[in-house]
């Protein structure tokens, strides 16, 4: 929730007193059970019709802001059916007030980041921003749900300002940006990547490769043929014997001269459910372990910070992002998205480069009797 006042110092929501006594993650302080000057007089009281709580059974939680805007996430039904805060002004008088507390739509917001919140030269524009804040601001949650693995996403994230779980590498890693530190990450088989190689490679030809080594290293290993995809940082080598050197999260896929849709369809069939066959680059094809993928991974998170797909509304842009928007109760395509993922989305919304992502929330978390 949102609360503004030019004139405010301070505001205290007030609160159930818990039935025992647990941690709390912020300051809290009992209700006064005597009136304080300078609140309102009696007179005043009686002529408002801004409540007056009663004392008993209550505590104050201090709103966090300053400046006259102040926020907070209410995480249970207010006292009364109606959120009462006591907002003491600068100059030093206190009233009562009641705060809006429509619920907000969705109470998880998750985002692919690549070809969807981020525009095409990787920058998250001013209004996505002001979008991302709105969502905050009204107790919701924004959740990265990203094909990178945690190495290449860390300066995006910090760009973002970004500082919560993300779901990494399709699904494969949980990483806590805030503390950069990796809590998950599940590997893939070199035995069975190789497997899949040579699956892939009597029926189509030769096929080029890469590795994504496991961490802490993280490394991308390529073979030559990847030609100018081969970026910088990027480990080249001659000898694919070397790709399975070091523990792998996943394999990727490049055929000179098939495209990734049926470079994908042809590594599903011939594996037949012993890894998750995705693409979410144009002329890649990623392999993963069995089970691995935005779903599963969005899951897990959503789970430890306690939401559900029935919460959730989902972005995304690639056939790896299918799984995500089938989890969540509301899925949506950009529109520069694959022909697959807009098929299964239940809405389309402008590009990445049109601040899609932002439309959408702009209307979803549209401020009370305000316009969106």
């Amino acid at each position: 929730m949102r609360y503004a006042h030019a004139e405010a110092e301070r505001v205290e929501l007030v609160v159930e007193a818990p039935a025992a006594a647990t941690p709390r993650p912020e300051p809290v302080r009992t209700m006064p059970s005597a009136p304080r000057p300078p609140l309102e007089s009696v007179t005043e009281a009686l002529a408002s019709d801004e409540p007056d709580p009663a004392p008993g059974g209550a505590l104050l939680r201090p709103l966090a802001g300053g400046d006259g805007v102040f926020t907070a996430t209410l995480d249970g039904p207010p006292v009364g059916g109606h959120a009462v805060a006591m907002v003491t002004l600068r100059s030093g008088r206190v009233v009562w007030d009641t705060l809006p507390t429509r619920a907000p739509a969705f109470r998880l917001v998750a985002t692919d980041l690549d070809g969807t919140l981020l525009r095409s030269d990787l920058t998250v524009s001013a209004r996505t921003r002001r979008a991302l804040e709105r969502v905050a601001s009204s107790g919701a949650h924004h959740l990265v749900v990203t094909g990178r693995p945690a190495v290449a996403c860390r300066q995006l994230l910090n760009a973002l300002g970004y500082r919560g779980l993300a779901v990494c590498g399709q699904g494969a890693q949980l990483y806590d940006a805030g503390a950069d530190r990796l809590l998950s990450s599940v590997s893939l088989d070199r035995d069975l990547a190789r497997g899949v190689v040579a699956k892939v490679e009597a029926e189509l030809g030769r096929v080029e490769l890469g590795v994504v080594t496991s961490p802490p290293e993280s490394r991308f290993k390529v073979t030559p043929g990847f030609g100018e995809r081969v970026r910088h940082g990027w480990d080249v080598t001659t000898d694919p014997g070397r790709l399975w050197a070091a523990p792998i999260d996943k394999l990727i896929l490049h055929h000179p001269h098939v495209d990734e849709d049926r470079l994908a369809a042809v590594a599903q069939r011939l594996t037949g459910g012993q890894v998750t066959v995705v693409h979410s680059v144009k002329g890649m094809v990623e392999v993963l372990p069995a089970g691995t993928d935005k779903g599963t991974g969005v899951a897990r998170a959503a789970e430890l910070l306690g939401f559900t797909g029935a919460d959730t509304v989902a972005f995304g842009d690639m056939p790896n992002d299918i799984p995500l928007l089938a989890w969540a109760a509301h899925g949506v395509a950009v529109a520069n998205a694959h022909h697959d993922l807009r098929a299964m989305a239940d809405e389309v919304a402008p590009g990445n480069d049109e601040d899609g992502v932002a439309v959408v929330l702009e209307r979803l978390f549209a401020p009370e009797g305000g316009r969106p």
